[in-house]
């Protein structure tokens, strides 16, 4: 992103590492977060060099997002792309899904890029450009047993996704969603074979969809060439809801 820093939540792992190791190989200034496993992601700070930087975040903390955004702003320079990447999942059928999960998945995966955005879009404004690309999950679309509460904090953010594109167009800010199929990540590594299966059983492409797919997409609706896109919702699930 052109004299702009690219923020990237859960950036060590899964679809967010691909990314941010993509950006870096361009030469683009990353800054991205991680939860857990700090030594993996200060390995991969270190291995991408000084435009890369890593930030602990934890999406249930509400003053994160700030603090983060305000580092790496020092860090870095002006966080002119926001990538809503993190997130969590509790699986549980509906009856015997507790209060507290419930809370725990919505929080983290909507109010969490809630709050990131907020935080980040005030610098976009004032500068008058910037995207934001939040990761949903086909999950949105089609109802996946056990998946309730992880299902309507991706909906949820597809229906954010809209009303920000309405909100900050007019600030040259763009907003968009990326939707994955199922991708082999380590969110998604607990599920037997049979599951997986499943999952994959509607696909058009035998091919798993691998997290460097989703990153080029996402890198795509960062970038100049998608600068009359907004307020969209790019599915890349090797056709399963085709």
């Amino acid at each position: 992103m052109e004299q702009g820093v690219v923020l990237v939540t859960g950036g060590s792992r899964g679809i967010g590492r691909a990314l941010v190791e993509r950006l870096a190989a361009r030469g683009e200034r990353v800054a991205f977060t991680f939860h857990r496993g700090e030594d993996e992601a200060r390995a991969l700070e270190s291995a991408l060099g000084p435009g890369v930087r890593a930030f602990p975040m934890d999406l249930l903390d509400r003053a994160a997002p700030v603090r983060v955004v305000e580092a790496a702003e020092a860090a870095l320079g002006p966080v002119l792309g926001l990538v809503n990447n993190a997130a969590v999942r509790r699986e549980a059928l509906v009856g015997f899904c507790s209060d507290e999960d419930w809370d725990a998945v919505i929080d983290a995966n909507l109010g969490g890029a809630f709050r990131c955005a907020r935080a980040a879009l005030r610098g976009m404004i004032a500068a008058k450009r910037g995207a934001i690309v939040n990761v949903a999950s086909l999950s949105a679309y089609r109802g996946v047993s056990g998946q309730a509460a992880y299902a309507a904090s991706k909906a949820g953010l597809l229906a954010l996704t809209r009303c920000l594109a309405r909100e900050l167009g007019r600030s040259g800010v763009r907003v968009n969603a990326v939707v994955p199929g199922l991708v082999d990540t380590a969110m998604t590594a607990d599920l037997t074979d049979a599951r997986r299966a499943q999952l994959r059983a509607d696909q058009c492409l035998r091919a798993p969809v691998p997290p460097a797919g989703v990153a080029g997409v996402i890198d795509f609706l960062l970038s100049g060439d998608a600068g009359h896109v907004t307020g969209q919702e790019v599915v890349v699930d090797a056709g399963t809801s085709a």
